[in-house]
């Protein structure tokens, strides 16, 4: 493979290279750096870039792997996270004009454990307003490197776009209603939610803190399982982080899905689903029962009333996070986040508790379906490849947001692992994806899967024309 298909390469099989001092992290790092400067004027995936910061990083990393000294997968490769998690030195606006100023002085807990693993920090990526629905009217939202038409996700928009485009070998996202998910599947990268409570989201801003959930977004599963590898774990600065042991989610990986029982309701998968997102979901169905599983019909709990429920408890959630600049501030947010914390605000004492009542029962649902089944297979979302003109009709259009937010806010709510995937095209060129979503603290079997997947296709070896 040539030089010219560097930026393209697996987060692992280039990290492989650098601790085999075949490549140069700082070499690595100023080509990343070069691609950046060439491509991202247009793209605006990155809020902030550091250069100077990342080559130091680079130069340390090369100089510790030249002594022996390797500390994993990730060392010497550059990486990106978005700007709502705190890197020491480098602003945090978290999308919003308010915090433009903040410099935090201190790492996040997932950046620090990036940090210790020798990952090179390149910057923070672009994101929406607080991390809900949309970009902060001053804020120019990143591109979709497919077809700047196209929707480039929220709220992880520039984690999706820069890691697609080969702007970052892996990106953190964070997802509370699908963030993760949208932005994987609208850019055509591989995206894992892990568990709630499995990775600490100390020094990361808050949007909603029981649906919050931080995890990798590359371009494969196998990159994304290394990358969890580093920064899952306990944190005594984050008390709701699991005890559990972190296992090596990289290791074991048969490349079969033998034994497997991956469960799917067709009728809820389908309807009210559009054909391209049907048809990847079906084909990556037949692709899991080459390699062994044994697909098996379920009937998914009704997740209606808890999607209707996902607004006013990421509202109520929301208004404790901001509740030192908002109402006071008003005017400086834009609308969309102004009114998830208004409608947030309007919900009374028995509102809420009627809320987590029908959370805990789905939950349980769940959690019981799970007993007959190891993974089940839904699309990303119910319609594929929207455009931006599609999106920009969210408001006047309430089966749009419910199309959206059916096969994503259920997961948050049941704090649920998933990995989404590449796995087709639609009409429009625009990638295509689908989900497995297995059980709390399983996203070994997850990785496992969409490894196994993705050594049968190729969808997520494609690439924009750039």
């Amino acid at each position: 493979m040539g030089t010219t298909d560097l930026h393209y390469r697996g987060l692992v099989e280039v990290g492989q290279d650098i601790q085999a001092k075949k490549l140069s992290a700082v070499e690595v790092t100023k080509a990343m750096l070069q691609r950046i400067d060439k491509l991202d004027g247009a793209l605006k995936s990155y809020a902030h870039v550091s250069s100077e910061s990342a080559l130091e990083q680079a130069a340390t990393a090369e100089q510790e792997i030249a002594a022996g000294q390797v500390k994993g997968p990730l060392h010497g490769v550059p990486i990106a996270v978005k700007d709502l998690c705190w890197v020491k030195g480098m602003p945090a606006a978290h999308g919003m004009t308010i915090h433009r100023d903040f410099m935090p002085s201190e790492d996040a807990t997932v950046v620090a454990r990036l940090k210790q693993a020798g990952a090179i920090i390149l910057g923070k990526l672009q994101q929406t307003e607080g991390a809900y629905a949309d970009h902060h009217p001053k804020i120019d939202p990143p591109k979709n490197p497919w077809d700047k038409e196209l929707w480039s996700g929220a709220s992880s928009s520039g984690s999706g776009s820069a890691t697609a485009a080969g702007l970052c070998f892996g990106s953190l996202g964070t997802d509370t209603g699908g963030s993760i998910r949208f932005p994987s599947a609208a850019n055509g990268i591989t995206g894992l939610k892990p568990t709630w409570g499995r990775v600490s989201r100390y020094g990361a801003y808050e949007l909603a803190a029981t649906l919050d959930h931080i995890g990798p977004m590359a371009r494969s599963a196998v990159d994304c399982g290394a990358m969890l590898g580093v920064i899952a774990g306990a944190d005594p600065n984050d008390t709701t982080a699991v005890q559990l042991a972190v296992p090596n989610y990289t290791a074991n990986l048969s490349g079969d899905l033998k034994g497997v029982v991956i469960g799917v309701d067709r009728r809820w998968t389908s309807q009210g689903t559009d054909d391209a997102a049907v048809k990847v979901l079906d084909d990556a169905l037949r692709v899991a029962k080459d390699l062994g599983a044994t697909i098996k019909d379920i009937t998914f709990p009704d997740p209606q009333a808890v999607t209707d429920d996902w607004f006013p408890l990421c509202g109520i959630e929301a208004a404790v996070a901001h509740e030192v600049t908002y109402p006071a501030r008003k005017d400086e947010y834009g609308p969309g986040l102004a009114g998830l914390l208004d409608l947030g605000l309007q919900q009374s004492g028995t509102d809420y508790q009627k809320i987590v009542l029908r959370r805990e029962a789905f939950r349980g649902a769940l959690r019981a379906l799970f007993e007959t089944v190891d993974l089940i297979a839904v699309p990303a979302q119910a319609y594929a490849a929207p455009t931006l003109a599609k999106m920009a009709s969210l408001g006047e259009d309430a089966s749009l947001i419910g199309g959206l937010l059916r096969f994503t806010c259920p997961f948050d709510m049941t704090g649920s692992p998933t990995i989404t995937l590449p796995g087709g095209f639609a009409p429009n060129g625009g990638p295509v994806a689908f989900q497995f979503v297995g059980r709390h603290f399983d996203e070994a079997r997850l990785v496992a899967a969409g490894a196994a997947f993705q050594r049968a296709t190729d969808w997520h070896t494609r690439h924009p024309s750039l």
